[in-house]
């Protein structure tokens, strides 16, 4: 079975640092993939390469079986990857159905068709679909900025599936979330790769920082120091290796 995401032996360096040093890892078809380590180690390097907004120095990056390597964000987008960032990405005075609309706008068809087509880009349905599952129907018609930033956040999340991607990568899903709020976001993101409302499964790679998020819900985990990979395992797995608990996680 081909990999949704191959990386071979990756390779980025910024003078004499080396960031990223020959990594490779697979993700597969529904899989949850986790990416965890100490600041430094390279993770932030890793995923901006994934995401095409740099170009790694040597190594390969494959999405279902095809070279992406050089591609930028924008025909990844439209290959199959979604995307969320660290720093909210949402559209502060759109409206939270229309900020899924306007995540999605790019892949319906040519822009004279867009022009053309329903107000909703005949994406009402869609966005419709993920505000129910995302359980933010009560504030779907408020301007996204209004929202509380948890919410914000869960919109933020949204639009990443609004394009049914084949692949989706989440960077820090958790970071300034109410820890109220953490294990809910757990639980929608279970559900969208099991569950999904539109699209199909979709494969997860996830990099935060909050341990016990990544441990319950990623399948396997990569742990990164120093721009190497030090360790590819379950969560039972990763917390069982006695290198990764001395040199990261603490024993």
């Amino acid at each position: 079975m081909t990999a949704v995401l191959k990386v071979t032996g990756l390779k980025k360096a910024y003078g004499a640092i080396q960031a990223v040093g020959g990594v490779s890892f697979e993700v597969q078809a529904g899989e949850i993939f986790g990416v965890i380590g100490p600041n430094g180690s390279g993770k932030t390097t890793l995923f901006n390469s994934m995401l095409g907004q740099i170009t790694p120095d040597a190594g390969k990056i494959e999405l279902n079986g095809k070279d992406v390597t050089t591609l930028g964000p924008r025909e990844l987008n439209r290959r199959g990857v979604g995307r969320t960032f660290q720093t909210l990405q949402v559209f502060g005075k759109m409206s939270v159905r229309d900020n899924l609309i306007v995540a999605a706008q790019e892949h319906q068809g040519t822009m004279l068709s867009r022009i053309f087509a329903p107000g909703d880009s005949n994406l009402g349905a869609k966005a419709d679909a993920l505000i129910d599952q995302f359980h933010i129907r009560h504030v779907a018609h408020k301007k996204a900025g209004e929202l509380s930033y948890g919410q914000q956040k869960l919109v933020d999340i949204a639009m990443a599936f609004m394009s049914e991607p084949d692949l989706v990568l989440l960077d820090e899903p958790c970071a300034g979330v109410n820890p109220s709020l953490v294990g809910g976001i757990s639980t929608l993101l279970k559900e969208l790769n099991q569950n999904p409302k539109i699209g199909k499964k979709s494969s997860f790679v996830v990099i935060e920082h909050n341990m016990d998020f990544v441990m319950d819900l990623c399948h396997r985990i990569m742990v990164m120091v120093e721009g190497q990979v030090m360790a590819i395992g379950t969560p039972s797995e990763i917390r069982a290796n006695k290198q990764v608990l001395d040199a990261y996680l603490g024993s």
